[in-house]
């Protein structure tokens, strides 16, 4: 007799599995979106459905995992990526359970997949010496005023571009000049201290014409957060040949090759991780007084060149 429960008549992978429900529901609080829920069905759907739609949790095999997997792992590898990972972690919740005693969607599995190469992409980004003019062409009054003052604090701050654009006036502590960007918003789930040069308090003493009871430092005309598109256009039309993050590289760049800061400083002010377990075992400061030093430098390069 073995040991396995079977959970359901009902197939796992399906629309009409009460499991697959069960173990949704018990995903929001982990999610930043409620959005999410629904992208992890359509992806189960597309891509589990047509090779074990109908077997229940303790029948999918290796076998079918790879069936499932092997015709998107090179064509689409971001995608078979999460979708092996929706897979090891319903099979996961399903050892826990004690519907199954093993993941199909292991290591294992990754044996019998071609391995895909990954192309090295970079964001497209124009020389630091080129970022003064830049700003020059943004601070046009031609421009929505909440775009460009948004793009101009990203600028500054060296922030990702979401991150700048869904600033809320509650993270900036205009006494200590100083930008703290909730956890939920950083792509490290880390809370970051971002040093505000003199300029960009100005473009934040700017921004408070805009104020208009959402909280957000650069509200759009519907009060919600501007969104990315907005930044990519308003570059298009100034025939800036850059994209928003791109600026992250050029101010990169600029510290390595214009001033003396330490390499874990110019990776602090990109809240970048530190991919050694060691070394991030050592780093218990944020370097923000350093930083400070390093932003302030760098709004004056701007402001100069």
């Amino acid at each position: 007799m073995s040991w396995v429960r079977v959970p359901s008549p009902a197939p796992l992978f399906s629309s009409e599995s009460a499991l697959e429900q069960r173990f949704i529901a018990l995903r929001p609080p982990d999610w930043r979106h409620p959005k999410t829920a629904k992208r992890w069905e359509a992806k189960l759907r597309t891509y589990t459905y047509p090779f074990f739609g109908n077997l229940s949790l303790d029948h999918v095999s290796g076998a079918d995992v790879l069936a499932a997997l092997s015709p998107i792992w090179t064509a689409k590898p971001e995608t078979a990526r999460a979708v092996r990972g929706h897979i090891r972690d319903i099979m996961d919740w399903g050892i826990a359970n004690g519907f199954r005693h093993d993941n199909p969607a292991g290591d294992a599995v990754r044996l019998g997949l071609k391995r895909a190469r990954r192309a090295k992409t970079h964001r497209k980004a124009i020389h630091y010496s080129e970022v003064h003019g830049a700003l020059k062409s943004i601070r046009r009054p031609s421009a929505l005023v909440a775009s460009r003052l948004s793009l101009e604090f990203q600028v500054l701050t060296a922030s990702r571009p979401g991150e700048a654009r869904q600033a809320q006036w509650s993270e900036v502590d205009a006494g200590t000049r100083t930008w703290t960007i909730p956890s939920e918003r950083m792509k490290a789930d880390r809370e970051h201290r971002v040093p505000l040069s003199e300029r960009a308090m100005e473009v934040l003493a700017e921004a408070r014409s805009l104020d208009d009871g959402s909280g957000l430092v650069f509200p759009s005309r519907s009060g919600r957060p501007l969104s990315d598109m907005t930044h990519r256009k308003l570059l298009r039309t100034l025939g800036i040949d850059c994209v928003p993050h791109g600026f992250r590289s050029s101010f990169r760049d600029w510290a390595s090759e214009q001033t003396n800061a330490p390499h874990a400083v110019m990776e602090a002010a990109l809240a970048h991780t530190i991919p050694s377990a060691t070394e991030a075992a050592y780093a218990r400061s944020d370097l923000f007084d350093r930083r400070r030093s390093l932003m302030e430098q760098w709004a004056d390069y701007l402001s100069a060149t």
